[in-house]
């Protein structure tokens, strides 16, 4: 609750805080301190400057250098739960109950569940601590932990491998801490289960990052790599040395716990800090870049950082969906010249384009569900289903231009059919206003301008008027005769028509936009503009009366 209400509340702050953060690397560090201990998460900031490094935003240099300080950021948020603060319990929690309510349907009101969920978290670890107590006395637990003692390699797997499970190293330290206050484990014991949540806690972004490109995998993995050394280091030296400097500082069990766990990630911030260039360097070799072309299918914009904080959430899908509008526009231009030059290498290129529309669009919508789990308020909700339609609606145009115009255009060049001169120009105009329709579309779902879905909405009417006339034009060429026409009716008719169809699932980005304005009603259509027919000074109603097809 503190991670998602903190997100929440400040997320896009936080993270404009990071991104600013890497004018140098003691900046950074004391940054990502602050970020961490906020959030109570080391893996929530460990999965933000990750996207953040995968998108060059920031260096990964600059990216290790935040989080070693996000590893110590965490230590501060376990020191204030392991106070003896229990008379906070009622007092956070009315507190955060009151924010919540009063501010309700502003930012704020989720640092109000920022607040019970500290209230919770206390009142869990008062409540761990006296339900572990008379686990002391349990022959079974003691019969389990002895061997463990003995074991302490065995001890920080086995840690390592519970706080992977559950994703939370501060949870897992809280819940040692506890079992030291109760008597339960032993400190030693303690100290090398928290050395294992460390490590475990550094794991979880490495496996949540598989599928990233190197960029973005490389700051988990250096992360891994620093508290993996240092465990290494340190496991010799536990009880000649360190055991007896933590017991010097606080002689109580549990402090002497959270006391370890800071000292441990503050050591390694001092000790790792000042070589985030060589740290860099050892991660590209481990994980070179690819090719940027292997990676044409794949997500470019989905953070799956950003699904707590929903206005940067639905920022980077609105940019996921801007590239599939731009590949359907690339195939959509494409398709022009593969009607006119019979390549059949086009064609396959094109129908290649909306195998990657399609994988783009399920990534869409995969993020977007996940996303649909936050709570949205009534802006966002909007831009939700915006976001949404849009997608959906140019995944339709890539399948029409795919199944449909891909289809003529092979049965076109497997015929050897050409267009007649004036019935390619015909179909020319109108993929022209088709393709000015598309960048239109793109203004008004990035502006959400009432003027541009205006402007959108009366195009719609106007290339309604083009489709009409050159239907008009193609029958008075058969009527005359006109061998090319005659040969390729059939397909220019269908082109024509499956051109209207693209625009109208393009057009449909601007109703909801005029439907708020109030502006959705036929007086919007200027009658001048409707009846003007490109390169004929008279009205389409006044063109000559060729018999029509009735889906005409």
């Amino acid at each position: 609750m503190v991670n998602v209400g903190l997100s929440r509340a400040y997320g896009t702050a936080l993270r404009r805080l990071i991104s600013n953060s890497t004018s140098n690397r003691f900046k950074a560090f004391f940054v990502g301190m602050g970020v961490a201990a906020a959030l109570q998460s080391s893996t929530a900031a460990n999965l933000i400057v990750s996207a953040f490094a995968a998108r060059n935003v920031i260096t990964v240099s600059a990216a290790i250098a935040v989080m070693l300080g996000a590893d110590v950021g965490t230590t501060l948020a376990a020191q204030l739960m392991s106070l003896n603060v229990s008379w906070l319990v009622p007092a956070m929690i009315v507190l955060g109950y009151t924010v919540n309510k009063a501010m309700d349907g502003s930012q704020y009101k989720h640092v109000g569940r920022a607040l019970i969920g500290v209230g919770l978290a206390l009142l869990a670890l008062k409540t761990i601590t006296g339900a572990a107590a008379p686990l002391e006395h349990s022959d079974a637990l003691h019969a389990l932990i002895g061997p463990l003692r003995d074991q302490p390699v065995l001890a920080v797997l086995i840690s390592a491998l519970l706080t992977w499970f559950v994703h939370s190293s501060l949870g897992m330290v809280l819940l040692y801490m506890s079992f030291v206050a109760a008597g339960t484990i032993p400190v030693d014991l303690g100290l090398y289960l928290v050395l294992g949540a460390n490590v475990g806690g550094a794991l979880a972004p490495v496996i949540m990052t598989l599928r990233d490109i190197p960029a973005g995998r490389r700051v988990p993995l250096g992360n891994l790599f620093i508290r993996g050394t240092g465990v290494i280091f340190v496991m010799p030296f536990m009880n000649s040395l360190i055991l007896p400097f933590i017991e010097l500082i606080h002689p109580d069990p549990a402090r002497m716990l959270v006391n370890f766990h800071t000292a441990f990630n503050l050591a390694l911030g001092l000790v790792f800090l000042p070589f985030t260039v060589s740290l860099t360097r050892m991660s590209e070799v481990i994980l070179p870049d690819r090719p940027r072309e292997e990676d044409e299918s794949l997500p470019r914009y989905l953070d799956p950082t950003a699904i707590a904080t929903p206005p940067a959430a639905l920022a980077c899908v609105a940019r996921e969906t801007l590239r599939i509008c731009d590949i359907v526009q690339k195939m959509l231009q494409d398709t022009l010249e593969a009607l006119r030059s019979n390549n059949p290498r086009l064609v396959q290129d094109i129908r290649s384009k909306e195998l990657i529309v399609d994988g783009l669009y399920e990534s869409i919508k995969t993020y977007l569900a996940r996303l649909s789990g936050q709570m949205l308020d009534e802006n966002e909700s909007r831009r939700y289903m915006q976001i949404l339609t849009f997608s959906t609606n140019l995944e339709h145009v890539g399948d029409i231009i795919d199944k449909n115009l891909m289809e003529m255009a092979m049965k076109k060049i497997r015929n050897q059919d050409n267009f007649s001169r004036q019935g390619f120009a015909e179909i020319s105009d109108l993929h022209a206003r088709v393709m000015e329709s598309i960048q239109l579309a793109q203004s008004v779902f990035m502006t959400g301008d009432v003027k541009m879905a205006r402007k959108l909405f009366e195009e719609k009417a106007i290339l309604r008027s083009y489709e009409v006339h050159a239907a008009e034009s193609h029958f008075k060429r058969l009527s005359e005769g006109v061998a090319e026409t005659i040969a390729t009716s059939s397909l220019h008719l269908d082109i024509l028509r499956d051109l209207r169809r693209i625009n109208s699932y393009i057009t449909l980005i601007a109703y909801p936009i005029l439907e708020e304005a109030k502006e959705l009603n036929p007086s919007l259509l200027k009658p001048e503009r409707v009846k003007k027919v490109k390169g004929k000074g008279k009205s389409a109603k006044n063109s000559p009366a060729t018999p029509l097809p009735e889906k005409y």
